[in-house]
């Protein structure tokens, strides 16, 4: 990733941002106490982005990395002083990923995947989140935090999110999560419900899932069929959001650190150049074989 050019995509988003963000604060004007930060808003988030696309798997390290290669590019603070300044990015951090969601093409994935803050032997110890994480159980057993729940479309680019603790269905936030999407919307058994199936077709998106072993079969066109077997793409793009922008650890200290951490690994994936998706053409060439 080429820090320039992120660097000049955030700050140019940050001038817009600012000047509509201040006109709806309670108060404005010089109420601020103590100087201005030395660093600005763009570099840490700038800073908090390369991290997730960085090989380092703590920030502490990275931060140390920075300060010793990238001394003339931004205007660093201590490593205290800039945690202590990286919740303040929380806000517009949240807005430029929004301003970076994809485009919408009339076929979206859905899924959800599960973000773990402890250990499961550590639970009744976990402060930092207590009252807020839940525990739940997915596919791969039994875990205590939160789930992501995800759509995107056949390029791998992230339409909407949504943060929920771990013991929300997924059946349960499919109708706020997908506003705004049409066309076909294909997930897992988990999103079986001819209630929802119904309310999100009277709004123009056909759900398709796949159906358990009790299930009768029903027709569905060879297209769809076709779609619904690469439903996996959506479960690469959780996969790499864990281990390549990392946003699953448990090493949090603070809320805002967490959802700090979380926003950046999902900004650090829409500037991947190469992202999952679906090669279309291909399987339209299948179809007419």
């Amino acid at each position: 990733m080429e820090l320039t050019k992120l660097y000049c995509s955030i700050d140019d988003f940050w001038k817009e941002f600012k000047a509509e963000w201040e006109k709806h604060l309670l108060e404005n004007g010089p109420l601020r106490r103590g100087p201005e930060p030395k660093i600005s808003v763009p570099e840490m988030i700038t800073i908090v982005i390369l991290f997730h696309r960085s090989n380092f798997r703590t920030f502490k390290h990275f931060y140390a990395h920075v300060c010793n290669t990238m001394s003339k590019d931004f205007s660093l603070v201590s490593y205290s002083r800039f945690i202590q300044l990286v919740k303040g990015i929380l806000v517009p951090l949240f807005a430029y990923c929004l301003q970076r969601r994809g485009k919408m093409t009339g076929i979206s994935f859905i899924d959800s995947t599960c973000i773990r803050v402890c250990h499961n032997k550590r639970i009744r110890r976990n402060k930092t989140f207590k009252g807020l994480a839940k525990t739940g159980k997915s596919t791969s057993g039994w875990f205590h935090g939160f789930k992501l729940h995800l759509i995107i479309n056949e390029k791998g680019e992230v339409l909407s999110f949504l943060l929920t603790p771990g013991n929300v269905s997924d059946v349960a936030v499919v109708e706020e999560l997908s506003l705004g999407v049409f066309g076909s919307l294909y997930g897992d058994k988990g999103y079986i419900s001819g209630e929802l199936w119904k309310k999100l077709f009277k709004r123009g998106l056909a759900l398709f899932t796949t159906l358990r072993s009790n299930m009768k079969q029903r027709f569905i066109s060879l297209k769809d069929k076709i779609l619904l077997r690469k439903r996996a793409v959506i479960e690469t793009v959780n996969d790499q959001l864990k281990n390549i922008s990392q946003i699953e650890h448990t090493r949090h200290r603070s809320v805002s650190s967490f959802l700090v951490n979380l926003l950046a690994g999902l900004a650090a994936y829409a500037h991947q150049e190469k992202k999952p998706s679906l090669n279309l053409g291909r399987d339209c060439l299948v179809l007419v074989a």
